[in-house]
């Protein structure tokens, strides 16, 4: 479902499908992002706000998603264990990236970036196809007891969230997708855990502050 291909980048098999669309997450061994492009980053602050992208590039403010459908503008968002998400709607050719750390997820960037594809591009969820990058996978993602109470509502069957347990960030963005309405079979997930490959990926939790960081990205083609 998810190709390294020779530059170094991480896509997924079903978005590399759209020809119109440019989309990938890098790795250790990436070599450059996609050249031709305007782009558009952000300063990110683990928050739920998104920006939507218009003409505009370089960093774009303070948020954790930015959200387009105009073409020749390469979305990108920074990651080292948050789990870095690509929304693509091949019916209204709107995209968006998302960086959803565990305080945005909690937040509700995620589903706030579905809204605002919905305002903006009159997008259906249940059209929209999501690709989820490397990250930090449950069984590295220990945390306390007043982290693993905010997860609560995203984990009802758990009974264990009042303690130091293990939250999986993944599987949490991906339930929120599907209470949107995001078909099931439409959300891609490479599986690939940040912490747990350190050839092949930055971690801050590994690394602290040696860590580096990996590029998201998603544009439409001119």
């Amino acid at each position: 479902m998810f190709t390294l291909h020779s530059d170094g980048i991480l896509r997924a098999d079903a978005l590399t499908a759209l020809a119109w669309l440019e989309h990938g997450f890098e790795t250790r061994e990436s070599q450059r992002l996609p050249g031709g492009y305007r782009i558009a980053t952000l300063k990110q602050v683990h928050s739920e706000r998104v920006i939507v992208v218009r003409e505009e590039d370089g960093v774009l403010g303070e948020a954790d998603a930015l959200a387009t459908d105009r073409a020749g503008v390469l979305l990108s968002i920074r990651t080292a264990d948050c789990v870095p998400l690509l929304l693509v709607d091949p019916e209204r050719r709107a995209v968006a990236a998302v960086h959803a750390g565990w305080r945005g997820t909690v937040a509700g960037v995620l589903p706030r970036a579905v809204e605002t594809m919905q305002t903006e591009y009159g997008v259906h969820p249940g059209t929209l196809l999501a690709a989820i990058g490397p990250c930090i996978r449950r069984e590295a993602f220990e945390v306390g007891a007043e982290v693993a109470a905010q997860f609560r509502s995203l984990f009802p069957e758990r009974d264990d969230l009042d303690g130091t347990t293990y939250v999986d960030l993944a599987e949490g963005c991906r339930r929120q997708l599907t209470r949107m309405g995001v078909r099931a079979g439409a959300i891609f997930d490479c599986g690939r855990c940040s912490f747990g490959e350190p050839v092949l990926f930055h971690s801050f939790r590994r690394d602290r502050e040696a860590s580096g960081r990996m590029v998201a990205f998603v544009g439409i083609r001119e």
